[in-house]
């Protein structure tokens, strides 16, 4: 099927997708985990061709790790599904309800979006989690994902179709777009009228190439230029622990921190006690001036670390992999300047025992996620309690942070009259 095929199919089936009954969509996510946990073998099959060719292409390992399949990522795939059978149903929720002067009865309710279309790169659980969410949600979905994990969400998106319509979805309320072929993204951002929203998620370049050119409406999910500020005073063990978790937990992730800043005031403290624990689990440091003389010393007392001098670029830089930039900042204020001129409104954190500091990077730092004395790594649709989550939103309108099931809905209105015209 061509791209426009598959479009108008899943276009054709959101109309019954809407129309399921809570107990059908249920049905369907427990009936899709049930599948996942009964194909492990085949799923880590058909995963080992992409990881065999992503490593035949030297690709880097934080993104092996997130192109990987295990049977323990699996099986929380699995339970990401159960966990959105579990949440109460976000179709038919009535928003208001009111009698206007005529004495039309007026409600508004919210319904599907009708058919969403997610474009993402090397991570091939998100088929899981976008399937699911847009079973739950009642819309169809249409899945391009990225040429490095094609035989993994091929194979997904079969198995979880097929599993969905034996529990009652419509067929076609899963689709696939089953090509390599780097047009059929820039056919989908120009399906205006049978594509109701499109949700790039991945890398800077492949979001900003989808709300640059199209013509559908897109919910923007932003790439992680996530930092941790440690400022006077400041618990240094705890900021050691949240720094070490943020970076190294999983580097290749968007709520993975890229920078830490430190106050010039403690930084002869603080750094000595976390540069040596993110060199040992071989973060490469790109630091400032003051950073880079405080490292140099750490290095001829005999710590290894890999170190560079910092430069600008590496401010804006996400690099999804184990390096971090280190700067040095002269206090709140500052801090404060460089986190919303190069974050990318994400996930900050501030450590700290001052209250008042704390109270005002929270007011003051523009992101969807802002943290106190707690790692990054917890913005997430699952740990917010949303259940399995289709993104990171960075941007202001319609959602933002972790979105799920209400980021999928929208709502009419239900007017009921008894014969009323208008005069």
């Amino acid at each position: 099927m061509s791209v426009k095929e598959i479009a108008l199919a899943a276009k054709k089936a959101s109309v019954a997708c809407g129309k399921a009954s809570l107990s059908v969509r249920n049905g369907a996510l427990h009936t899709m985990a049930q599948a996942l946990r009964e194909h492990v073998a085949d799923i880590v099959q058909a995963n080992e061709l992409d990881m065999q060719a992503a490593r035949e292409a030297g690709t880097a390992e934080p993104l092996l790790d997130r192109l990987q399949l295990t049977a323990e990522r699996i099986e929380g795939m699995a339970c990401g599904l159960e966990s959105l059978a579990e949440l109460p149903d976000p179709l038919g929720q009535v928003q208001q309800e009111r009698t206007l002067a005529s004495g039309v009865n007026l409600t508004r309710v919210s319904v599907s979006m009708g058919v969403v279309a997610m474009v993402y790169e090397a991570r091939p659980n998100v088929t899981a989690d976008a399937a699911g969410i847009c079973v739950k949600t009642g819309n169809a979905c249409v899945l391009r994902g990225g040429s490095m994990a094609f035989n993994s969400n091929v194979y997904l998106a079969h198995l979880l179709h097929d599993a969905a319509v034996s529990a009652g979805m419509p067929i076609n309320c899963i689709c696939a777009v089953e090509t390599k072929d780097r047009a059929a993204t820039d056919e989908l951002l120009q399906m205006r009228g049978i594509v109701d929203v499109l949700i790039p998620r991945g890398g800077a370049g492949l979001i900003q190439h989808c709300v640059q050119n199209a013509t559908v409406p897109v919910i923007e999910t932003g790439v992680g230029n996530c930092h941790v500020y440690v400022h006077e005073p400041a618990n240094v063990e705890m900021a050691r622990d949240i720094v070490v978790n943020a970076k190294t937990q999983r580097p290749g992730v968007c709520n993975a921190i890229e920078s830490l800043l430190v106050d010039d005031s403690i930084a002869e403290q603080v750094l000595p006690v976390i540069l040596p624990e993110l060199a040992s689990r071989d973060v490469v440091i790109h630091a400032d001036e003051h950073a880079y003389a405080i490292a140099q010393q750490l290095i001829e007392q005999g710590v290894s670390m890999q170190l560079v001098p910092a430069t600008e670029d590496d401010w804006a830089t996400e690099y999804l992999n184990l390096d971090i930039a280190v700067r040095c900042m002269s206090g709140l204020d500052a801090a404060i300047e460089h986190v919303n001129r190069f974050g990318t409104r994400h996930s900050e954190c501030i450590v700290t025992e001052d209250e008042a500091a704390a109270e005002e990077f929270l007011a003051s730092i523009d992101a969807a996620a802002v943290y106190w004395n707690a790692s990054t790594r917890f913005t997430d649709g699952g740990e917010f309690g949303l259940g399995a989550e289709i993104g990171i939103s960075t941007q202001k309108l319609h959602a933002r942070g972790p979105f799920a099931l209400a980021a999928l809905t929208t709502y009419k209105y239900l007017l009921r009259g008894s014969g009323q015209v208008r005069s």
